[in-house]
């Protein structure tokens, strides 16, 4: 989490928790500069907080952010660049492949091992694995 915080804080992005209603949680453009809003039910979830944090930071430092307002935007296309941010900050292709060396080989370990939801740590193998990050396809 200090990572996560340190990288936001360098690039001046708010975090802030709140109460959210409709969702965990999400990355608002303002005048001031990017804030990103977290459910205040996420405070001291662990893995959980950790990955909704690197998504949200990641909207912020590639830029994926939509409007909701066009039919021309992809959702999707703006998801995909910030998981694939959250992917290469929180666990990278050499710490995956010393964690399976050392014995951690299913999802559910290495998700323990690394800090992060099981469905993140399926992205993060596919990342590395396959170049992409259709967990779906494989899982």
């Amino acid at each position: 989490m200090r990572k996560l915080m340190r990288i936001a804080e360098d690039a001046g992005i708010s975090v802030e928790y709140c109460k959210l209603p409709l969702n965990e949680s999400i990355t608002v453009q303002d005048d001031d500069g990017d804030v990103v809003l977290m459910d205040t039910s996420l405070a001291s979830e662990g893995a959980n907080e950790r990955v909704h944090l690197a998504h949200e930071i990641g909207h912020s430092m590639t830029g994926a952010f939509y409007n909701p307002y066009t039919p021309l935007d992809i959702r999707a296309k703006h998801e995909y660049h910030a998981n694939k941010w959250a992917v290469k900050q929180l666990i990278s292709g050499e710490e995956l492949h010393e964690a399976m060396a050392e014995g951690y080989t299913e999802i559910w370990s290495l998700a323990e091992y690394f800090d992060v939801t099981e469905d993140f740590m399926k992205m993060v193998v596919c990342w590395y694995t396959y170049g992409n990050l259709s967990a779906e396809l494989y899982f």
